[in-house]
């Protein structure tokens, strides 16, 4: 069994990776061989509608036909059992390094040409772990559940089960002092931190070890 996680995060050890790597542990716990890789250490674009993959000539593409530092990255994708993904919100919406990802995961198993919507033919369960600084009780007037909801619909044509955690209200940077954020509050940010993460990174894990349970069942 193997799970593949995805940081779409430009830092390495903050909120979003923090989360990813507990739902790693969490796959891990349940056997899974993981595997993280970081889209900010990649030269790669998104889709650049070529539609290689929907040609009748030859076989449909399960994976996009683009070559760079994406192309081995989603073959290993294809051959996973588990696929975790990770990123934080920025302007309304995931990064564009997890936007142009998605795009070159999605759009080639995405048919034009079933009922089913699919042109993939294995099953890989998918988790997505969202970060954010905006408050949980912001989420509803800000349109983000339609966000969450439409990538967890775009990852089930991955034929698998998809889940997500939401990270709401996270604390920013290592001193706020030196921000000029005087619109947060440090104290509410750091008591969040303190008292709220820690749920959230446990229910990162107990996502990853569902997933991977999915898999052994």
């Amino acid at each position: 069994m193997k799970a593949i996680a995805i940081n779409g995060s430009p830092r390495k050890n903050w909120n979003t990776a923090t989360l990813l790597k507990k739902a790693i542990d969490g796959a891990a716990s349940a056997g899974a061989e993981v595997e993280l890789v970081h889209l900010y250490d990649l030269e790669f674009k998104g889709c650049c509608s070529c539609f290689s993959c929907k040609r009748k000539a030859g076989k449909v593409a399960e994976c996009c036909v683009m070559k760079d530092d994406m192309t081995e990255v989603l073959r290993r994708i294809m051959s996973s059992d588990i696929l975790l993904l990770g990123s934080p919100v920025y302007l309304g919406n995931i990064t564009g390094e997890m936007k142009s990802f998605m795009e070159r995961l999605i759009f080639a198993n995405l048919s034009y040409d079933s009922a089913e919507r699919t042109n993939f033919t294995g099953v890989i369960q998918t988790g997505f772990v969202y970060t954010m600084g905006l408050p949980h009780e912001m989420l509803e007037s800000f349109g983000y559940q339609y966000i969450f909801e439409n990538n967890k619909n775009y990852l089930q044509l991955l034929n698998g089960q998809s889940e997500y955690v939401i990270s709401a209200d996270c604390y920013q940077f290592d001193d706020y002092s030196k921000y000029a954020a005087s619109n947060f509050s440090e104290k509410h940010k750091a008591k969040i931190r303190r008292e709220q993460f820690p749920i959230d990174c446990q229910s990162a894990f107990d996502m990853g070890k569902r997933l991977a349970l999915y898999v052994e069942n």
